[in-house]
């Protein structure tokens, strides 16, 4: 949240970057600053016009930069369009005319959040009872205050190690109300930065959602101030971070932001909450109760779903064993899903599991508030925590992860197959067309014979001069996508549930 001190204060670059957060300059719910907003603010803040622009521009060059190739260099360059910048004249004259209506937008949102604080502040000082964290929070207090120290290790410890086989990920989510996610954007931001950390944070006003990369020192730390900030210590516990191998390296860039909600289900959270879920189960529960399930003669006719809340390409090429795997594409697509197949859910035990656990908390409110299922259950900690304790339990397979490693993999079970010619394979690549960012399963022997988009449309397509690269080419349907159902009836195909074959030798690491 921006300081409540007066606005004159701290004008510097570095200073307006930590008071205002890093804003969703793709929000078109926010309205020209050049118009209306300025009647509607008060005249010391539209006095504060011009300086709200400069902290808008500033901010946006801010989260452009990226530290120089060499490590030993203590120069900042700057990323923006797929273009590097290594002097500020040419990132301010990029930022200046090809990104001004983001600077628009962003300059309004900061009036916005000055108008707001100013009358927080006077209704804080005008309260009776007093709340001390909201008091930090809107106090004289930078979001610097929140980050670790790090002046006993030099820049090199912090990104040594961040390569895939030394570093590390994590992966983490907290639901709890946040009454200032813009001011948690801020202080996410500028903590990444500070350790060197690339991933993706989600905030919003339930919570947090994250997953970064960077070095075991850098992770350490990160970890260390999350359970130490006033804001999730009594929330997260060192159990909450599931941890891979990986790093900075698994991830292009760092994007923070705020966003209705946590993780994208599609429903806003005052409809559905994350205040209502499903009965957690432990790994080893959870365990039982699949064993149980799988030990019944005739599964089909049990009163327990064992329910995967993931997307088709991620249940493809790892999923347990006797499970309903809904072919859909995105997890927004999960209400219609449970509305377009709630006969199926009448009167069943429901064991709901996802990768980190973070799907399943709406999910699972979203079918409980059906009033359809006998009792809902989820997974505690996903996929990811079964998996570290049972690694040849009855998950079979990879399990997907949203950046460049594709997969992670916990046992040698091969459930997928090469799309071309059936044999085992479960490494995913990107189809080869310019225009389509479909993943496709396509083994080395395929490959080499050229077989390397996701269809027959696209591989025509790959053969001839791509289109000019607007943003648009890169969300084209092809025939992958145009034939499957938006959200699938599981009751006209009678209910198909998912039967993993029998375990097939791994593959040798020499695969692409």
């Amino acid at each position: 949240m921006p300081s409540s001190t007066s606005p004159d204060q701290g004008d510097d670059l570095e200073a307006c970057v930590l008071r205002f957060s890093d804003l969703d300059l793709k929000d078109t719910s926010l309205i020209n600053p050049k118009s209306s907003l300025k009647a509607e603010l008060d005249v010391n803040t539209k006095k504060k016009y011009s300086s709200a622009k400069k902290k808008a521009f500033a901010l946006f060059v801010k989260t452009k930069e990226v530290p120089a190739l060499s490590y030993k260099c203590k120069e900042i360059w700057w990323k923006c369009c797929q273009q590097l910048f290594t002097d500020q004249t040419s990132i301010h004259r990029h930022v200046a005319t090809q990104h001004a209506d983001e600077i628009c937008h962003q300059t309004a949102s900061i009036l916005k959040q000055l108008a707001v604080t100013l009358s927080t502040s006077k209704s804080l000082k005008s309260a009776d009872k007093r709340d001390p964290l909201k008091e930090y929070l809107t106090g004289n207090h930078e979001v610097s205050a929140l980050l670790p120290d790090i002046s006993c290790f030099s820049p090199d410890e912090l990104i040594s190690g961040q390569g895939s086989d030394e570093g590390e990920v994590l992966l983490y989510y907290c639901y709890r109300d946040l009454e200032d996610p813009h001011w948690i954007c801020a202080w996410q931001t500028a903590l990444c930065q500070h350790l060197y950390l690339t991933g993706k944070v989600r905030i919003a006003t339930e919570g947090i959602n994250g997953t970064v990369g960077g070095s075991k020192l850098a992770t350490r730390l990160y970890v260390e101030v999350m359970l130490s900030c006033p804001l999730f210590k009594d929330y997260l516990c060192k159990d909450d971070f599931k941890t891979s191998k990986g790093g900075a390296c698994c991830f292009p860039e760092l994007r923070v932001g705020v966003f209705e909600e946590i993780v994208p289900m599609g429903i806003s959270p005052n409809k559905i909450s994350y205040k209502k879920p499903g009965i957690h189960l432990s790994p080893g529960e959870f365990h039982k109760e699949v064993e149980k399930f799988l030990s019944q003669a005739n599964q089909e006719q049990s009163d327990t779903i064992l329910l995967d809340c993931r997307n088709f390409y991620e249940s493809k090429i790892g999923r347990f064993q006797g499970c309903l795997a809904p072919d859909i594409r995105k997890f927004s697509y999960f209400p219609s899903y449970v509305d377009k197949n709630l006969e199926l859910f009448k009167e069943k035990r429901v064991l709901m599991y996802c990768t980190g656990g973070i799907r399943c908390e709406r999910g699972s409110a979203y079918l409980k508030a059906k009033g359809v299922c006998k009792e809902v259950f989820q997974l505690k900690g996903g996929i990811h925590k079964y998996l570290e304790e049972f690694p040849d339990g009855f998950y079979k397979g990879k399990l997907f992860v949203f950046d460049e490693r594709y997969a992670l993999s916990y046992n040698s079970d091969i459930v997928s197959e090469c799309s071309y010619c059936g044999a085992p394979w479960d490494q995913y690549k990107l189809c080869s067309t310019p225009q389509c960012r479909q993943l496709v399963l396509t083994c080395p022997a395929c490959q080499g014979q050229g077989f390397t988009a996701c269809c027959v449309t696209c591989q025509d397509k790959g053969s001839k001069p791509a289109s000019s690269p607007t943003q648009n080419s890169f969300k084209e349907e092809c025939e992958c996508t145009a034939r499957r159902p938006r959200i699938p009836s599981e009751l006209t195909q009678q209910a198909q549930l998912c039967r993993s074959p029998e375990p097939r030798p791994g593959i040798g690491e020499d695969g692409p």
